[in-house]
């Protein structure tokens, strides 16, 4: 109760949102469900792609983006195996349901013209590998069953991490967390935490605004385009 169960957006920033949404939707075949200004976020374009009923891929257009020099091992990785800077995304991976949904989606790639490798073989998934616009690094991927962490957590990988024997058995089994049903208050700004990073004024205000403060600014639930009711 209270955890996370699947992904229901990734965002990514782009220069040219017209460009990604005629990849995903013509290469990749997703549906283009939401484009709109960005709430809360001055001169920004925000686009959803579906994925499933709560799940997206999602794109970020402010105008200075363009103005951000893209640089391997930085901003991008170049490909699924190769570096890029802590708290970057390397790349993003789509499930499809079997084998032959992802040989479909092989062909669907390939048919316009775009190069697809694999797959390949990971024991627990088989994916494909393919670059999007702007230097997205993408996969698809398939799994028969969940995968098994006795036969996948390598102790000597364990080790070089600095991971103890009872660490390990935490990570696998983290304890469930407070059932405070959203009683449990924000805790005090601690800059040795991960926090969020905006501008003055905005960043004196956000760490010290109420859950209905900040909702009472950010909150828009109307869509851009009424609805007869």
């Amino acid at each position: 109760m209270g955890l996370a169960n699947g992904v229901h957006h990734a965002a990514y920033c782009t220069s040219d949102l017209k460009a990604q949404i005629e990849f995903f939707t013509d290469v990749v075949g997703m549906r283009l469900v939401a484009l709109y200004w960005m709430h809360g976020v001055e001169g920004a374009m925000h686009a959803f792609l579906e994925l499933g009923a709560t799940s997206s891929v999602a794109f970020v257009h402010m105008p200075q983006i363009g103005d951000i020099e893209p640089k391997l091992g930085i901003t991008h990785a170049g490909n699924a195996g190769d570096p890029v800077a802590g708290g970057v995304l390397q790349h993003m991976a789509f499930n499809v349901d079997g084998e032959d949904a992802l040989l479909a989606m092989r062909d669907r790639i390939r048919d316009r013209g775009v190069q697809v490798h694999g797959p390949v073989d990971h024991g627990f998934c088989k994916s494909i590998y393919l670059s999007g616009p702007e230097g997205m690094q993408l996969e698809f991927s398939t799994s028969e069953a969940p995968i098994d962490a006795e036969a996948w957590i390598d102790p000597e990988v364990v080790g070089l991490c600095g991971i103890s024997s009872e660490e390990l058995e935490r990570y696998k089994a983290p304890a469930a967390g407070p059932s405070g049903a959203g009683r449990i208050p924000q805790p005090t700004f601690d800059p040795a935490k991960p926090h969020q990073i905006f501008a003055p004024p905005m960043d004196e205000w956000i760490r010290t605004a109420s859950d209905e403060e900040f909702a009472k600014v950010m909150d828009h639930p109307e869509p851009p385009v009424p609805q007869d009711p």
